[in-house]
């Protein structure tokens, strides 16, 4: 077993950087579906770049690397110990490279160890089996769609849906309420893993093993492939779209899967995956420790990229180019739907540096200012100097206890994040003059081509995802989704999709 941990290096590097051929393909054909030159068609132009980049660079499709989750079946008689030592050796290794974002922060005390080790991580499930190899699967789920996971117990209200029953119809309902609720704040369009049955960890356990199956395959169940169908046909007429924005696509992947429960409970769990659905698997040897086969590498046929990207803009959109910092004049003239081009200086900022903000003053002026919701993979060279290595937006909806009283406080101009945010953020926007930019979650490879130089960072004991970093970009496109005059794009999807989603009301599977 020499090779292991070499080969669990590789596992981990082809997993952060390369989506398999099977998710590709999904993202191809949602992007044929959506029509050219809507918000959701240049997402998804933009997402498709983004993979080619980051396939090009060997660098992290999304900055948020999640935690690494290994499924790994073993023969009798292999020594699971010293695998796990490997494997946490690798871990560390693919953090020091820049593959995976440091990402475990100790529940108690909110240190962040650096190296994507700590208690329980990286999270690591054996089984046996009779096979003489042994196989491994990883899936990194990051922080945005993690979130976005839910739990129902039967029998429940799901309001514009109605009640929801201990059957297959409300089993149904169950599903589309979770897409529903998921929006924008995932980074749709997403796959889902559903688990029926089971105890609440057992359940949920069930609903992310769903997110190995391919893409592609069948249910032997015909009941439950009769389901993830329908889910499929019905959850794509919601019209959320990419990001949120509205479109013809928000679900790439519906997947289910079933166990037995006790009378009392009746649990259907989901599992959110957003489009950059990392999960990627091995057939290792036994004694070398060498890799066999790529389990999701069979077809070769990749998503292509239309030539096309969110500085793209059709006829009639309007494009701002604007240096930092902002007056409130040029903000007031945004309008949502409108592509802002930023060029200068902005400052990344995200919970620990909202939380210290409230109660403390900022290291720099912020007047005028843009802050950007993101956790970066950085490194530093030989000379000391940062490089970032991944840089797209993570979800803003966790500020909002914190966004209206920081932009008030230090005359912010613009927050850029993804999935929008609330009714306070929105009523300070107005108030103040600032706007929210929405930016292509886990497009990660495009932003940090946009980002020339580190100037400077403060609170790096925060964590380097936590880290306040001031950075210099050049060409940084986002699309207006919340102005100033107290239009929300965001909102209005909500409204038109939960209209839309009581059209599903009436019972369909008996």
């Amino acid at each position: 077993m020499k090779a292991f941990k070499e080969s669990m290096l590789r596992l981990i590097t082809e997993t952060s950087t390369n989506l398999p051929p099977d998710v590709r393909q999904a993202i191809r054909a949602a992007q044929e579906k959506e029509d050219e030159g809507t918000r959701s068609s240049l997402a998804l132009s933009t997402i498709c770049d983004n993979i080619q980049r980051a396939e090009e660079n060997i660098s992290p499709i999304c900055q948020d690397t999640g935690l690494p989750t290994f499924i790994i079946h073993t023969p009798i008689g292999v020594n699971q110990i010293e695998m796990t030592k490997q494997i946490r050796e690798a871990v560390a290794e693919a953090t020091k490279q820049g593959k995976l974002r440091p990402n475990a922060v100790d529940s108690l005390t909110g240190e962040n160890s650096g190296n994507n080790l700590g208690e329980g991580l990286p999270v690591i499930h054996y089984h046996q089996w009779e096979k003489d190899h042994i196989e491994v699967l990883l899936i990194l789920k990051g922080g945005g769609c993690e979130n976005k996971n839910i739990q129902y117990s039967l029998p429940c209200d799901l309001g514009s849906l109605g009640r929801a029953g201990r059957d297959l119809d409300g089993i149904r309902k169950c599903i589309l309420d979770a897409v529903y609720q998921a929006q924008g704040q995932g980074c749709s369009a997403g796959f889902i893993g559903v688990g029926i049955g089971g105890d609440r960890t057992a359940g949920y356990e069930l609903a992310k093993m769903q997110l190995f199956r391919s893409v592609n395959d069948t249910n032997p169940n015909p009941e439950l492939a009769a389901l993830e169908e329908y889910i499929m046909d019905t959850a794509n007429q919601l019209g959320i779209g990419t990001m949120g924005f509205g479109g013809n696509v928000t679900l790439l992947g519906c997947k289910i899967g079933s166990m037995h429960r006790i009378p009392a409970s009746f649990y259907v769990s989901v599992a959110y995956n957003c489009w950059a659905f990392r999960r990627q698997g091995v057939e290792v040897d036994a004694n070398t420790g060498e890799i066999s086969k790529w389990i999701y590498k069979e077809e070769t046929e990749k998503a292509a990229s239309k030539k096309a990207s969110v500085e793209v803009v059709s006829e009639g959109r309007r494009e701002f180019v604007l240096t930092t910092p902002i007056s409130e004049e040029q903000i007031r003239e945004l309008r949502v739907g409108d592509v802002v081009i930023l060029n200068g200086l902005i400052h990344t900022g995200r919970d620990a540096l909202h939380k210290y903000l409230i109660d403390h003053d900022s290291p720099v002026d912020l007047k005028d200012s843009v802050i950007y919701h993101c956790g970066p993979v950085m490194l530093k060279d030989e000379n000391g100097k940062w490089h970032v290595k991944a840089a797209g937006p993570t979800t803003s909806i966790r500020e909002e206890p914190y966004q209206a009283d920081i932009i008030k406080k230090f005359g912010i101009r613009a927050v850029i994040g993804k999935g929008g945010m609330g009714a306070k953020t929105l009523a300070a926007l107005k108030e103040h003059g600032a706007v929210y930019l929405n930016a292509i979650g886990g497009a990660a490879q495009y932003y940090a081509d946009r980002i020339p130089e580190v100037l400077g960072v403060d609170f790096l004991e925060f964590g380097i995802p936590e880290a306040m970093w001031h950075l210099n970009v050049e060409g940084f496109a986002a699309i207006v989704t919340m102005d100033s005059h107290g239009n929300s794009l965001h909102a209005d999807v909500d409204k038109t999709s939960l209209e839309k989603l009581a059209q599903f009301k009436e019972t369909v599977f008996k």
